[in-house]
């Protein structure tokens, strides 16, 4: 039994760390919007009511995105101002959990009783297989960022990340908000030709 019960462990710690290898971090897409020149706009502010607002207050969440997206686009040469930029950024964040489950055969070895004790100790009968099941709960974060033209009010620039929320991330938002906002924006369409 003891045997039994440390092979069952093993294995769930090596299916969990093949799970684990298998994951390359967060997933980041990005979208921008054909022949736009995005050195034409020099300013950027934020819409009246960010995605990430609840209930007409600004949450702390909002703040956080703020934070990271102001150091980013300033970064990118742009430059922040309250009233008429020429772009306006605007977050939406998500998490949602979920939950994987793995199943997988268990023999369980049969022995020879009753009727069929004569075949004991010389062959067993045929093998009984169970499903053995491990289930698997965590939760996906996603954050979006928009860039959209104020003077149109046109979205032109979109990024996304998902991925899975660790401990960090959920006792520390603002570290993995500011982590996450400069994963997307290392995709920027111009990260390679502004300072």
């Amino acid at each position: 039994m003891n045997l039994r019960f440390n092979a069952r462990i093993l294995l769930a710690t090596l299916l969990a760390l093949v799970i684990t290898g298998c994951a390359t971090g967060p997933r980041v897409t990005t979208h921008a919007m054909p022949q736009v020149d995005f050195t034409a706009y020099q300013t950027f502010g934020w819409p009246e009511e960010m995605g990430t607002d609840r209930g007409g207050y600004e949450t702390s969440i909002t703040q956080y995105f703020k934070q990271a997206a102001r150091r980013e686009m300033e970064a990118l040469g742009y430059r922040y101002v309250d009233e008429s930029p020429d772009l306006l950024v605007n977050f939406f964040a998500n998490a949602e959990d979920k939950q994987d489950v793995y199943t997988r055969p268990r023999m369980n070895a049969t022995f020879a009783t009753g009727y069929y004790g004569y075949r004991y100790g010389m062959y067993t009968a045929w093998p009984v297989y169970t499903t053995e099941v491990d289930t698997f709960n965590y939760t996906v974060g996603t954050a979006n960022i928009d860039l959209v033209d104020a003077e149109r009010m046109q979205l032109i620039w979109e990024g996304r990340v998902e991925g899975r929320l660790t401990e960090r991330a959920l006792t520390n938002p603002s570290a993995a908000i500011s982590d996450a906002v400069a994963e997307i924006f290392a995709e920027f369409p111009t990260r390679n030709t502004r300072g």
